[in-house]
């Protein structure tokens, strides 16, 4: 099985540095506005693209990762929100489990159905924990799961939730306060999880300011993810991947 994209994840982060994701829904773009935000990631040092949706109505995924992957060399990694979201030509897929529900289906149930495709598709898979934290609004993810979120004050919860996907084998843990949060992920909540795990924190929801963005960074999280606010204001990648950057590398 293919680590390359994992052990660069896995090397940044014992070297605490810090990287910026930027998260592209299939339906929301066409490669007029798929070739902005390439021009904007290359020149602002964006590390990685994300591709996905809890929800992707059009067949216009395979679409999507082929012109960014013809386009650009940053690498592109499927964020699914369910087994049809699937395509050979990515680098990486995030293999998601959802620890913080308690809905089989998707802690299991879904990835039956997809391990035949996933394995036959040949691209690097990152079984990652995949938790979501109460935002403030009702998102689209907590819905599909019927699954309550972790409340937001409750960083003991959050951090036993890390700590056992971590030691049932999950490479990667993610916190999500969904698309269009709210109120985004605490940074103690952040730092309580960080300070318990040692395979790489991604962060994503509800970051909208370079200065929310790097308060994550100081906090723990070494990938943070930033896709709504960047639908609204394109610019705000270069401002948003400056403050990951600059964040300290403090071990």
């Amino acid at each position: 099985m293919k680590h390359k994209l994992y052990n660069i994840l896995t090397g940044q982060k014992k070297q605490a540095k810090k990287s910026f994701a930027v998260l592209v829904d299939p339906d929301k773009v066409d490669n007029q506005r798929l070739d902005e935000l390439i021009g904007l990631a290359e020149s602002s040092g964006v590390d990685y693209f994300f591709l996905g949706g809890s929800l992707v109505v059009s067949n216009h995924l395979d679409e999507c990762v082929l012109h960014l992957k013809a386009n650009t060399r940053i690498p592109v990694i499927l964020f699914p929100g369910s087994p049809s979201q699937l395509s050979r030509h990515a680098d990486a897929l995030l293999y998601l489990s959802l620890i913080s529900g308690r809905n089989p289906e998707l802690l299991i149930g879904q990835h039956v159905i997809s391990a035949p495709a996933v394995r036959q598709s040949g691209i690097e898979i990152m079984p990652t924990g995949y938790m979501v934290v109460d935002g403030g609004a009702p998102t689209t993810v907590s819905y599909i799961s019927n699954a309550a979120p972790i409340p937001a004050d409750k960083n003991e919860i959050a951090v036993c939730t890390a700590m056992a996907g971590e030691m049932l084998g999950m490479k990667l843990i993610y916190m999500d306060a969904g698309s269009g949060a709210r109120r985004p992920i605490s940074e103690e909540m952040i730092a309580s999880v960080a300070n318990n795990i040692d395979v790489p924190l991604i962060v994503g929801g509800g970051i909208t300011t370079p200065e929310k963005a790097y308060r994550n960074c100081v906090a723990g999280a070494d990938i943070l993810v930033v896709g709504n606010a960047i639908e609204k204001d394109i610019n705000l990648i270069r401002e948003i991947s400056a403050a990951i950057h600059q964040a300290p590398m403090t071990v």
